[in-house]
């Protein structure tokens, strides 16, 4: 495929980095350095207007702007004709994004949100021992992720709520409710706090939540940006046995996976565990499976419609936890 990318910034560029065997013609940032330095690395033409990336002759786009434009610049490359690969959440609210399912049915393309965690290689063993059902019936998800921010975290366009939409919530913890989701199926909010412990921004710094899947099942999750050692910390206990995944490369530490089988007598479980040290590759597993799902025209693992599920819990928690 001829591709676009439109956003210049960390993300962009490690979209960039995980296109292998297609083209890169045109990349878009309003931040002349950023696009002209992206330019340079891909060999595609720099422009700063998304409009004019959109209606180059691209087949697909790479939407990785701020939150505030996710959703603008989605939807005219969808009316336009083109895939899109979004950046989660997709949108800041849900009412910015079902525009985008609906103009992605009528227009038969395929639009994938960067739920880029569901292909990290922990979680993709992971989902291979569940849908074994080696886990027996799952009962329940409890997870935690979370980092420390930075000097001048404040001052930062995610701590801006009219540009990013929220904070933790949609952070970190749009990841944990989209991977609880992948595991459990749809799921409906039992409880929620989203405070603003250390910072001093208009956001959420942490938040706490409580899903329930129709069948009981919970998610219990934690994310937050005052976690003075970076953590990511996924678990999945079945009736027979319980998965593990521990950090995510990087400042998080290494990718391991456990999976402990209970024994017929019970006790100590049977232990195996994997560990993945190589640098982060769920970017390219990621950008592999929208380029499959055009050619194969089906939807791709975490699509358009898992992103509104995603904003219709996170826009809950934030109208039951206004003053």
């Amino acid at each position: 495929m001829r591709l676009a990318i439109i956003g210049c910034g960390l993300i962009g560029a490690k979209r960039a980095a995980a296109v292998e065997s297609h083209e890169i013609v045109v990349v878009c940032d309003r931040d002349r350095v950023r696009v002209e330095s992206l330019a340079r690395q891909t060999g595609a033409r720099a422009v700063q207007d998304w409009r004019e990336a959109i209606n180059a002759e691209v087949e697909a786009v790479i939407v990785a702007t701020t939150h505030d434009q996710l959703a603008t610049v989605t939807l005219a490359a969808v009316l336009a004709g083109r895939h899109v690969l979004v950046e989660k959440p997709a949108g800041r609210h849900v009412d910015e994004v079902r525009p985008i399912a609906q103009a992605a049915a009528a227009r038969g393309v395929v639009v994938k949100v960067g739920f880029n965690h569901r292909f990290h290689p922990a979680f993709q063993k992971a989902r291979e021992i569940v849908d074994q059902g080696a886990l027996g019936k799952l009962m329940f998800i409890r997870a935690r992720y979370g980092h420390g921010g930075r000097l001048g975290y404040e001052n930062e366009w995610r701590c801006k709520p009219e540009i990013s939409g929220g904070g933790e919530l949609v952070d970190q913890g749009s990841h944990l409710i989209d991977l609880s989701r992948w595991f459990l199926g749809d799921l409906s909010l039992q409880y929620a706090a989203a405070p603003t412990y250390f910072w001093d921004i208009a956001v959420d710094d942490n938040c706490f939540l409580a899903l329930q899947s129709a069948a009981g099942q919970l998610a219990w999750l934690h994310a937050s940006w005052t976690e003075w050692k970076n953590i990511f910390s996924f678990e999945i206990t079945g009736r027979v046995g319980k998965l593990a995944i521990e950090g995510l490369g990087g400042s998080y530490g290494v990718e391991r996976l456990a999976f402990y089988r209970m024994r017929p007598e019970m006790g100590p479980p049977e232990t195996e565990t994997w560990e993945y040290p190589s640098e982060d590759q769920s970017w390219r597993a990621e950008f592999a499976d929208f380029a499959a799902a055009i050619q194969e025209r089906r939807q791709p693992c975490g699509d358009i419609n898992d992103a509104i599920a995603n904003l219709e819990i996170i826009g809950q928690v934030y109208r039951d936890s206004r003053p």
